[in-house]
């Protein structure tokens, strides 16, 4: 564990397990969670014989809880700054959620060497507000209902997304865990209620068409069909579409959180991308 000193003073947490000489991993959350999120893959992959870094974005988990910078461009720099001081080199990024609009934002700028391949996880790219140019978009009510439900209870909010929605199980049948639902409102409340709410704009309203396309690095893009928080039809395809070198891996019936979920289907097809 430590912390990496941004340039405006931010103080950003981070895990960092394996040997220096392993190829990184470095995982990137999605919003409001935390580098937490991450435990299942994390093992997996130490168990591999890879570093695995997992860090908390500004305002989340045990990061500083700053007053500004909750938007994508500065999501990236601070990513850059722990990348730079870890001076991890051959890496691959792997975002879920927001923190695949992250890595999208990131790689797009990152030096040369610094990233070997990426992986977006029901990633929030190319864009997810419904838009002139993205008409299949989630209308701008969705979020500020989001925006109004926490600002009105959070805490009550942060237990009704992970008992429905975003791991699916508000579906017939759905193998319910409360142990990942209060995991879920753990990391959720750890974080601050300014940096969370200004971070549905950051995730919804970003445009990462242009990020897509600078990418130059192999991208895997990975998504269920059942997911009721990233909408597939808007994503995922579109994303494997504008990139350079992307591939799609569908994932039929799978919710938002599959990595939590279903972490024995989806983590062999992650190991399987990263060891070509």
């Amino acid at each position: 564990m430590g912390t990496v000193a941004t340039n405006d003073g931010t103080s950003i947490f981070y895990k960092d397990w394996g040997s220096r000489e392993a190829q990184p991993i470095v995982f990137h959350h999605g919003w409001p969670l935390s580098g937490d999120d991450w435990d299942n893959q994390m093992m997996f992959f130490l168990a591999e014989g890879y570093r695995v870094i997992a860090h908390d974005r500004r305002g989340h988990g045990r990061s500083s809880q700053s007053a500004t910078g909750h938007e994508m461009d500065t999501y990236a720099a601070d990513v850059a700054a722990l990348t730079d001081a870890l001076d991890l080199r051959g890496a691959i990024h792997i975002g879920h959620s927001t923190g695949g609009g992250e890595v999208a934002r990131y790689v797009a700028r990152a030096e040369p060497g610094r990233v070997a391949k990426a992986v977006l996880v029901s990633a929030v790219p190319p864009i997810m507000v419904q838009t002139p140019t993205n008409p299949g978009g989630l209308p701008i009510s969705v979020f500020d209902e989001f925006r109004a439900a926490l600002a009105a209870n959070r805490a009550q909010f942060y237990i009704d997304v992970p008992t429905g929605p975003f791991y699916g199980f508000n579906r017939p049948g759905a193998e319910v865990s409360q142990g990942v639902i209060d995991n879920w409102w753990r990391q959720g409340m750890e974080g601050a209620a300014n940096a969370h709410y200004e971070c549905i704009a950051a995730f919804s309203e970003t445009d990462f068409t242009e990020d897509l396309k600078k990418i130059e690095v192999p991208v895997l893009v990975a998504h269920g069909t059942d997911d009721q928080i990233v909408p597939y039809e808007d994503s995922a395809p579109l994303s494997s579409k504008l990139l350079q070198n992307g591939r799609l891996k569908t994932y039929e019936g799978l919710p938002h959180g599959m990595l939590t979920t279903h972490p024995d289907v989806v983590n062999p097809d992650l190991l399987a991308f990263v060891k070509e």
